[in-house]
């Protein structure tokens, strides 16, 4: 008992010492069981991997080995002697590492005696310089010789194209720009619609007479099925990038997808493809394909993390599109609602137009209002709360409403019901500041329209006669609402005859940042007095387009009224 204690211990003291040797060489040594299972893994060949032992040990040999690598030779069997069925030294390939990078190794023997039974054999391999070297080559080689700082560019310039610009087509169609001919002859981007339709939205061939959108390739496609394993499929339900060539398909399709996917590769002839997925940061929202030709270098798994990068920053922004778009469709229903229709008035002629401000969501502070009053006049309104965007909309519609309801309630001269709601603004509304023009037009006795008016702090009326006169009114001006001064405000009136215009607007339709406010007034006033002849619905629309500065991001508000020429 004693001298087979001591045996064990003399052994176990050997095995340890012999395992410190290991531990101190510059190659990695695996310990292999009958299985290919790695028992025990020297200190240079979890330095290698950059992985723990815990992280190895128990693992078969071939899980490290990566999957598009050749197959690794196998270790020679148990019994077999030098000679039998070698392991040729200096085989190469990839083992994967504990990062997700490949490590070019270069694999060599440890050859055991024939009549060794112990069960374990030893697998050495060191680091490969010249495997490195050629599969970063391969690499660059893929993504036609785009170095790390070429593919930095084309990720920065591509999020470039993308960050600012809401048009979601043309968009798409800048960032196919920059990948073509650069990383392929053909670039396809199929887009999943928020009812869950697919649709080939862009087809681009670049050849040498430049880039090319093949439109008889796009359209709506089929529904992709959950139980179909096939590249574009997979892309598209956010499972997987994959490479793919004509003979992925060439097989008995899975879906009506695979089959749009075989027709795609025969009226192209990309020999072969990457695909990836199109992820927003909740949803997926497509796959873009790359596609090259015969001849050209095929793409390799390496080219799919260039390809996914890109595939995330169109997802982001195609879903901040998106989110905008539902923003905007929100608006612009509310607006619809808080515009009122304009009332039939005999003997006058009415035409309201309201443009949102470009960069915001399509709604804004900017009202028009008519309507009819109980004793036979009609109120006309024009008026700006600070701001283009939902919460001016929403002080606007407060303001509106009160407005109407002071109006309508009583029977007072214009600047009484102004004065009133200035007072009760600030402690039942979200308003702070506002402007507006509060107005009755009045049928005279003798039958000539009169039009009284107040005006809180808004930019002049302005009226334009038969003869082609155009002069602004500034009588009635009051300071703006919400100035919280007490200050009585005037009233003022002017006699509209036959064939005179009277035009309300807000001052998006003047200011401008390169100009004084003076110039554009005169501005309208020449180009509406040019105008005035036009019927009064193409006279508001033209005048949109002469008057409105073009640097103005505000939103703009019209309310015209003309007495029709006596016959």
């Amino acid at each position: 008992m004693g001298g087979d204690g001591a045996g064990a211990s003399v052994q176990g003291v050997v095995e340890h010492e012999l395992a410190a040797v290991l531990d101190r060489l510059d190659v990695g040594v695996f310990a292999l069981d009958r299985q290919e299972r790695i028992v025990w893994a020297n200190a240079a060949s979890l330095a290698f991997l950059s992985c723990s032992a815990p992280e190895v040990v128990g693992r078969g040999l071939h899980s490290l080995v990566r999957a598009d690598d050749r197959q690794l030779p196998s270790p020679r069997t148990h019994g077999e002697g030098v000679g039998t069925v070698p392991v040729h030294p200096g085989d190469r390939m990839l083992l994967a590492r504990g990062d997700g990078s490949s490590l070019p190794v270069r694999w060599f023997p440890l050859p055991l005696r024939p009549d060794a039974e112990c069960g374990v054999r030893l697998r050495a391999f060191a680091t490969d310089e010249d495997g490195a070297k050629s599969h970063l080559a391969g690499r660059a080689e893929s993504t036609r010789d785009l170095s790390e700082r070429d593919r930095l560019a084309l990720l920065a310039d591509t999020t470039a194209q993308l960050i600012y610009n809401i048009d979601v087509d043309e968009s798409l169609r800048r960032v196919v720009q920059l990948m073509l001919p650069r990383l392929a002859d053909w670039a396809v981007i199929d887009l999943i619609t928020e009812t869950g339709e697919v649709n080939r939205s862009l087809v681009v061939h670049a050849h040498a007479g430049g880039l090319e959108t093949r439109q008889d390739l796009q359209g709506p496609m089929p529904p992709v099925p959950a139980s179909s394993s096939m590249p574009l499929s997979k892309a598209l339900r956010g499972v997987a990038s994959t490479l793919a060539g004509p003979r992925t398909y060439d097989v008995p399709p899975d879906s009506a997808v695979a089959v749009e996917q075989r027709k795609l590769f025969a009226a192209t002839g990309i020999e072969t493809a990457a695909i990836a997925p199109v992820k927003g940061p909740s949803e997926v929202l497509g796959a873009i394909t790359l596609g090259r030709t015969a001849g050209d270098e095929p793409f390799t798994t390496a080219d799919l993390g260039l390809l996914e990068d890109i595939g995330r920053r169109i997802g982001i922004a195609l879903e901040n599109a998106r989110h905008y778009q539902r923003q905007r469709q929100v608006a612009a229903t509310m607006q619809r609602y808080l515009l009122s229709q304009l009332p039939r008035l005999g003997g006058v002629e009415m035409a309201a137009r309201y443009l949102p401000a470009p960069d915001a969501s399509h709604v804004g502070g900017d009202w028009y209002d008519a309507f009819a009053l109980p004793d036979g006049d009609t109120a006309l309104v024009i008026g700006d709360v600070a701001g283009h965007d939902l919460e001016a909309a929403a002080g606007m519609a407060q303001l509106r409403n009160m407005l109407r309801a002071y109006t309508w309630a009583q029977d007072d001269p214009p600047h009484r019901t102004v004065e009133r709601l200035d007072r009760a603004m600030g402690h039942i509304t979200d308003v702070s500041m506002a402007t507006l023009v509060l107005a009755r037009l009045t049928t005279h006795p003798a039958g000539h329209q009169v039009l009284r008016w107040t005006n809180a702090g808004h930019p002049p009326p302005l009226l334009l006669d038969s003869t082609g006169g155009a002069r602004f009114l500034p009588e009635g001006r009051g300071i703006l609402l919400g100035a919280a001064v007490g200050r009585p405000r005037p009233d003022a009136h002017v006699d509209l005859l036959p064939g005179s215009t009277l035009l309300f607007y807000t001052d998006g339709l003047i200011e401008s940042r390169r100009q004084s406010l003076d110039v554009g007034l005169e501005r309208l006033r020449e180009a509406a007095a040019d105008l005035n002849p036009q019927q009064l619905d193409d006279f508001v629309d033209q005048l949109l387009v002469r008057s409105r500065p073009a640097d103005n991001d505000d939103d703009v508000a019209l309310l015209a009224i003309r007495i029709p020429k006596v016959r």
